[in-house]
């Protein structure tokens, strides 16, 4: 890949023009730095924008966040998925408001260097580098999905990024591509350059600024790349859950305590069953309604359904906890029990 000084002057150009306006950046506040980062892994901009307003909004310092429990931050959080990531939010922020508080002062300072980042809870090297690089300007590369499709169309690389041999040598690659006099602005620009120019599907090659530089154009392997390890297959699951709701709307939940996933979020009570011919004949009341689901996780697919119990009274089960019907939506919920209360909303009411 090139060093060419008019490669660098193209990029920047490009970035100047057609960069998005990002409230995380333009700010240099590390903790806003990385509470975007976090939210942003695994999510789209325009879904996670809404999620980085109402974190800074409810926690304006990390000092807030670190105060906050558990259970709070999942409620923010939710419909996001990839719940581990808020979980390390809230342990990170609890470190570094133990670890990095100085005497007698109102706020604890943020960790400044590499290997204090690396070492926070759920912070892993791209996040890091891009906390370093956007926060404090310091010269480590910051790759994401499009960094990955940028550098693998420049060098015209098949090794799939996603393998451990893939990510060292492009981040190899992105060490030598760096611009270390400017990193902000170079990880900045070539991010944006692949969400925005640089794209997975019919990128408009006949007008990017960098063609002359890139390998991939020149051999005709553009739609070809980046390479991607095979993906696992799904394992399907099969799930029954039971919403008993009374005369006066209440209704019975409970926490996933389980290291499985949704840890700690709280769903109706549920029935697992082991076959799809099991779970097609199941249900708990022959007066019941259903609404079914089929919902896709990184690596399961779950078929759920959700059957309507009126009753009397709630029953007794173990480990569950009496709501009422409004007081939802102050739990921290699954995407799947979000699109279950939004079909059901008319039949309950």
């Amino acid at each position: 890949m090139s060093h060419n000084p008019l490669f660098y002057t193209s990029l920047y150009r490009w970035y100047d023009v057609h960069h998005r306006v990002l409230p995380w950046r333009e700010t240099d506040d590390p903790y806003k730095i990385w509470l975007s980062e976090v939210i942003l892994q695994q999510t789209r901009v325009s879904q996670g924008m809404d999620y980085y307003h109402r974190f800074v909004d409810a926690f304006p310092t990390v000092a807030d966040l670190a105060a906050a429990d558990e259970d709070e931050v999942l409620r923010l959080w939710q419909g996001l998925g990839y719940y581990s990531r808020a979980r390390n939010l809230n342990k990170a922020a609890k470190l570094v408001a133990e670890r990095y508080q100085p005497s007698m002062a109102d706020q604890p300072a943020f960790p400044a260097t590499f290997d204090e980042l690396r070492a926070l809870p759920g912070v892993g090297d791209y996040t890091a580098g891009a906390i370093a690089s956007f926060a404090y300007d310091l010269p480590y590369p910051a790759l994401d999905g499009n960094v990955y499709r940028v550098l693998a169309r420049l060098s015209d690389c098949e090794i799939p990024f996603d393998t451990s041999a893939g990510k060292r040598h492009f981040h190899q690659l992105a060490q030598e591509l760096l611009d270390r006099e400017h990193p902000r602005l170079f990880n900045s620009a070539i991010m944006e350059f692949g969400a925005l120019h640089c794209l997975p599907a019919a990128p408009d090659c006949e007008a990017c600024p960098l063609q002359v530089f890139c390998s991939a154009y020149s051999a005709g392997t553009v739609s070809l790349l980046p390479v991607r390890k095979p993906r696992p297959k799904l394992r399907d699951r099969w799930f029954a859950y039971t919403i008993c709701i009374t005369p006066t709307r209440a209704t019975l939940i409970r926490q996933r305590t389980d290291k499985d996933i949704w840890h700690h979020l709280y769903e109706f009570p549920l029935t697992e069953l082991p076959t799809e011919a099991e779970w097609q004949s199941f249900s708990p009341s022959s007066g019941s309604e259903a609404v079914s689901f089929t919902h896709i996780l990184s690596h399961q697919r779950l078929h759920a359904r959700f059957f309507i119990v009126p009753v009397n009274s709630l029953p007794t089960l173990p480990d569950s906890l009496a709501v009422t019907w409004e007081d939802l939506d102050r739990y921290a919920l699954s995407r799947l029990t979000l699109k279950a209360l939004e079909a059901i909303h008319q039949s309950i009411n």
